[in-house]
């Protein structure tokens, strides 16, 4: 009987995953454009992609903005949970409050933003006015624009990390902490030597879910900034985009994606291997 639940499942797996896979693999061999043309070209796509200046330049600035991201992810939504775990009047609106912008849509948010820092009437802008500091145009100019998209980002993004990082403190056993106290471990040694090594899975798990959405950004970009000033935005997804849906050359598109897809593989694999070399230590 369990075969029944499981066969559709399979099949929708098949069909909605396995074979589209399959035909976009295969489409990136041809010069598909959507409306007319589907002939097989061979390695031509991926040879274009070898010499495409542009791709380069939004895989450097996603890997940039990588940079920045994942480790001031890693790190703030750390700090919020062993801030909010503890039972404290009011930690339970706090928590909620850090949680709130992650139901909020990436397109939604980025437009909010793209007020809040306008450069004239932003509310961000008004309020370093205060203080005599001039703002600048944060959307418009280098390197504030991508500086802009990660802090939208985070701010999104590290109330769900915050929430994994809860449950994962949750189960760090009690009597390693008392036992830590009784040997005179202060709150910094406590972290280093139990909490961190306890929450590395969970880390793990966070950094991995960090890179794949990292490398794949494309809402705050295209929202934010439409990839300016000068391309310094300009995200490898927002390209794959272009060419594939303003430029009709789905082709090529696909062999962007393919080796998008590759880079994304790598990069886990890295983390994974690290990671794996931490736990041995």
């Amino acid at each position: 009987m369990g075969y029944l639940f499981i066969t559709p499942t399979i099949l929708l797996f098949i069909i909605f995953t396995i074979i589209p896979v399959i035909m976009a693999f295969y489409l990136s061999f041809t010069n598909y454009d959507i409306v007319s043309k589907n002939d097989f070209v061979g390695l031509d796509n991926y040879k274009r992609l070898v010499e495409d200046n542009i791709f380069w330049t939004t895989l450097k600035n996603v890997l940039f903005y990588s940079v920045l991201y994942i480790p001031l992810n890693i790190a703030i939504s750390l700090s919020m949970a062993l801030l909010f775990m503890r039972s404290h009047f009011g930690v339970k609106l706090f928590r909620t409050a850090g949680y709130l912008p992650t139901l909020t849509s990436g397109v939604a948010a980025a437009t909010v933003w793209i007020w809040l820092l306008n450069p004239e009437f932003g509310i961000v802008n008004d309020i370093l006015s205060k203080f005599g500091i001039t703002g600048p145009s944060w959307l418009a100019e280098m390197p504030y624009a991508m500086l802009s998209i990660v802090f939208v980002t985070l701010w999104q993004s590290v109330g769900a990390n915050m929430i994994i990082y809860l449950a994962g403190l949750n189960g760090v056993p009690d009597h390693l902490y008392e036992s830590a106290k009784l040997d005179g471990a202060n709150a910094w040694q406590s972290f280093r030597y139990i909490t961190w090594p306890v929450l590395r899975p969970t880390t793990f798990f966070v950094s991995t879910m960090a890179i794949i959405g990292a490398l794949q950004l494309f809402d705050q970009a295209f929202v934010l900034t439409k990839g300016g000033p000068a391309n310094s935005t300009k995200t490898t997804v927002y390209h794959i985009y272009q060419q594939g849906f303003n430029q009709l050359q789905m082709g090529y598109a696909d062999a962007m994606a393919f080796a998008l897809s590759i880079i994304i593989l790598v990069f886990s694999l890295i983390n994974m291997r690290l990671n794996k070399e931490e736990s041995v230590i």
